[in-house]
């Protein structure tokens, strides 16, 4: 485990040939800040030079998966613009390092995946979520584009008109829902997860780990294809919006737990 060093929101757990990534901030709901972008943006590229790991479990600590954006974080990025331009940096090795790891990677959603959440949860190979869990991108109800890979992922995996309803509404579906449309592959019972995702993860380690790694990483061009022509746009366009009153007033709103009055400006 000293080959996972320095990093400041995720946590490593090793059973075998499995690495279990955790997002390790439960006093921000798994929010994502500064160290947990920064942790992302490296965390994909040293799991492939990892010798002693074939299958990966992405999860948060206690109820939540991941939460989408810290409103601190938030209106950091908005007081001090400059600070933006290396989060478009971290994001796009984020994206980059998920869609490059040639490891079967399982995402355990054990509470709401939301915004960037969702997107790590939709990336990865096989999702078996909490049948209770949230799973949305909200980037619109706060007033941004949905930049960080929602744009990329959630068409390839239901279509474009689901996505397009989804996405432009910004609102969030229960595990069961995302099932049944196609968008994860399973919602079980809570008590049922942990044996869900291990025996996933099991079948895969006992399998022909090159020839897995491989078929996996093929499948991936297209995604990789179809990122490439659409990330750096989808990032631009939500630096736009991060400059926007629409998406300041979204903030205010969520910090004062009231609905936002947006003004298209």
């Amino acid at each position: 485990m000293n080959f996972y060093t320095g990093y400041r929101s995720l946590s490593f757990q090793q059973e075998g040939r499995i690495l279990k990534v955790i997002i390790n901030t439960a006093e921000k709901k798994n929010a994502v800040d500064d160290n947990l972008h920064q942790d992302l943006a490296r965390v994909f590229y040293d799991i492939n030079s990892d010798p002693d790991t074939d299958i990966v479990i992405l999860t948060g600590i206690d109820r939540w998966f991941c939460a989408g954006g810290d409103m601190t974080w938030f209106q950091e990025l908005i007081d001090e613009p400059h600070r933006w331009n290396e989060m478009i940096v971290e994001a796009k090795r984020i994206i980059n390092g998920l869609l490059e790891l040639e490891k079967p990677i399982i995402a355990r959603i054990n509470g709401a995946a939301a915004g960037l959440g969702a997107s790590l949860a939709l990336m990865c190979d096989i999702i078996v979520a909490d049948e209770s869990a949230l799973i949305g991108d909200p980037h619109v109800r706060m007033g941004l584009v949905a930049g960080d890979g929602g744009a990329v992922i959630w068409p390839q995996l239901v279509g474009f008109a689901k996505a397009k309803e989804m996405l432009l509404t910004g609102r969030m579906l229960t595990a069961k829902d995302a099932a049944g449309m196609g968008l994860i592959n399973y919602a079980v019972p809570a008590n049922a997860l942990d044996d869900k995702v291990n025996a996933l993860a099991r079948e895969l380690a006992e399998g022909a780990t090159m020839a897995i790694r491989w078929t996996k990483t093929v499948m991936n061009l297209e995604l990789r294809r179809i990122s490439g022509l659409l990330t750096d746009a989808a990032l631009a366009y939500e630096t736009v919006t991060n400059a926007s009153k629409d998406h300041q007033e979204a903030v205010r709103a969520f910090v004062a737990k009231r609905k936002p009055n947006f003004e298209g400006r």
